[in-house]
């Protein structure tokens, strides 16, 4: 088995806890949950496959996955983040084996691997959907998950990272209907985080954003690009960019569903919340920030106190 433990969040995730569980059989079996009190049967069937299990009121992803590291009770030299609805693949699990089994330089403290996306049953192999390098496997007690509104990645305290060959999964099996409320909610996420940008509410500084740095410097660029174009411009543009010039239309039509949902119905829905914010509370910091308190209960100066949408 291999000196790793894995750590996942938890809501109603019956569909899918097992088959991530089971995806790293042979592995390790150390892997600790810390479930948001789920409505259905997502803890016994993740205790009935070994895993150990606590329950923990959401604030936010940033709060919850902190509690999970600074809870698990597997003092494992390396630890691995995972969402419920992922899984790793043979290669990854046979990869991670034998990476692990070795001495790696103490000056590497994590590793980068690739996701592949799945929707409605289809990988999206396009529109710059593949490979999206994630940070999920570092030293113990040499990362957090930094407290961001939207992108909340683990960030490491010090030391070099290096890249594995292969890919965790990412295929959430839930309806459309499933799918278009969790992105009405992610939409508010991501209101604030585009309009912290400008107006910095929490006054303290994010990753660093660079174009050629890690994937979550590139993004963090890249969305600080995005936030500067015109309300409802953006969202046709970026289509435009996914479905086209990175090559979209090529998923088919299951891959048009996607990328016209993702790539522009989303982000056109974010872009109208922020249009609402401005009509509602006018454009001035102080108002915007008791706009967002009276009217969905949120502090933007804290995300870990305020109930963010999960």
């Amino acid at each position: 088995m291999a000196n790793l433990s894995v750590l996942i969040l938890t809501y109603n995730e019956s569909l899918h806890i097992g088959r991530c569980i089971d995806s790293f059989a042979g592995l390790t079996d150390k892997i600790f949950i810390v479930d948001s009190f789920s409505s259905d049967n997502t803890v016994a069937i993740a205790r009935s496959k070994g895993a150990q299990v606590i329950q923990n009121p959401w604030i936010s992803y940033a709060f919850q996955f902190n509690h999970a590291i600074g809870h698990n009770p597997f003092q494992t030299d390396w630890v691995m983040r995972m969402d419920a609805d992922e899984y790793i693949t043979p290669g990854l699990r046979e990869e991670l084996a034998a990476v692990l089994a070795q001495d790696v330089p103490p000056d590497v403290t994590g590793f980068y691997v690739k996701r592949r996306v799945f929707f409605m049953d289809q990988w999206i192999r396009h529109g710059g959907y593949y490979p999206i390098w994630l940070l999920r496997i570092w030293r113990n007690g040499k990362g957090h998950c930094e407290e961001l509104w939207m992108d909340e990645h683990i960030k490491l305290d010090e030391g070099t990272t290096r890249q594995l060959k292969n890919d965790i999964v990412d295929h959430n099996l839930n309806n459309l209907t499933w799918w278009t409320q969790k992105h009405n909610n992610y939409a508010t996420r991501e209101i604030i985080d585009l309009l912290n940008i400008r107006y910095n509410f929490e006054e303290k500084p994010t990753v660093t954003p660079a174009f050629f740095g890690s994937q979550e410097q590139r993004t963090r660029y890249l969305k600080i690009k995005y936030a500067s174009l015109p309300l409802f411009t953006r969202p046709f543009l970026y289509f435009v960019y996914r479905y086209f010039w990175k090559l979209g239309f090529l998923d088919g039509t299951r891959g048009l569903i996607w990328h016209s949902l993702q790539g522009l119905w989303y982000r056109f829905l974010v872009d109208a919340k922020i249009y609402e914010v401005y009509q509602r509370a006018g454009k001035e910091k102080s108002a915007i920030i008791r706009h967002f308190k009276e009217e969905y209960g949120k502090d933007l100066r804290n995300p870990n106190r305020s109930g963010a949408v999960r």
